[in-house]
């Protein structure tokens, strides 16, 4: 696990336009991908921003994101789309690629890294045969119900 607080210097350190230019050089890629491409809604600007907003957040901007959107559940909000382990794995491929063109600095490149190849993992919902995987047992709650410390 990433200690909390060289998470929280990363934004010091990138700063809005850093990381307003790594979402660019990401879904610059998003939009060439044939096999990434058809998951995202026809108009890529909501989800540019909405990831912007989480980045920011999660690495220690502003908390305009749960201001705007409530809490991230990444994994819940990510359920209507089919991530198979190959989407998983293009959609990782541009985001590291992304952090090296846009430069971000070291360490906060590295633990940017190690935090997307984590989490990414997270988001996988579909087997290869497209068939819908089980949801880890914290997701085996009532989504209704608000976070708590027993809710991701």
């Amino acid at each position: 696990m990433m200690p909390i607080l060289d998470i929280q210097r990363a934004y010091a350190a990138i700063g809005d336009a850093g990381l307003r230019s790594l979402v660019d050089a990401f879904y610059r890629r998003v939009e060439a991908d044939p096999l990434l491409r058809p998951i995202f809604p026809p108009d890529l600007s909501e989800g540019r921003e909405r990831q912007y907003l989480f980045l920011r957040q999660f690495f220690g901007g502003p908390a305009e994101y749960n201001e705007r959107h409530g809490h991230p559940q990444l994994r819940r909000r990510h359920l209507p789309f089919a991530i198979t382990r190959e989407a998983r794995d293009a959609w990782l491929g541009h985001m590291l690629e992304a952090i090296d063109e846009v430069q971000i600095p070291e360490p906060y490149a590295s633990l940017m890294k190690a935090y997307f190849e984590r989490f990414s993992l997270d988001m996988i919902n579909r087997g290869d045969d497209g068939e819908f995987l089980d949801p880890r047992p914290a997701i085996l709650v009532d989504l209704n119900q608000p976070e708590g410390p027993d809710r991701p």
